[in-house]
């Protein structure tokens, strides 16, 4: 799925938008999933992913990621 093996992630403060880029094909539409935007190729392959309200995201995985006692993020303030 990822054809340059470089998979490309960008913050944007001021929109609080988490951009991640998986691949460098062409997108040919995208959908919007709740907080989540999906772009895709032409064969249904996703390339782009942003999500919206970030932080909140984030902040709330970290806790979630807590409570399951991964030891990446165990202890780690939130």
């Amino acid at each position: 799925m990822n054809n340059n093996k470089k998979t490309k992630i960008s913050y944007d403060p001021e929109s609080d938008v988490l951009r991640v880029e998986i691949s460098k094909q062409p997108i040919d539409y995208a959908k919007e999933m709740g907080n989540f935007i999906v772009h895709f190729t032409k064969n249904g392959l996703p390339v782009y992913l942003e999500v919206l309200k970030a932080k909140r995201f984030l902040l709330r995985t970290e806790r979630i990621l807590e409570r399951t006692r991964v030891p990446e993020f165990a202890g780690r303030p939130a």
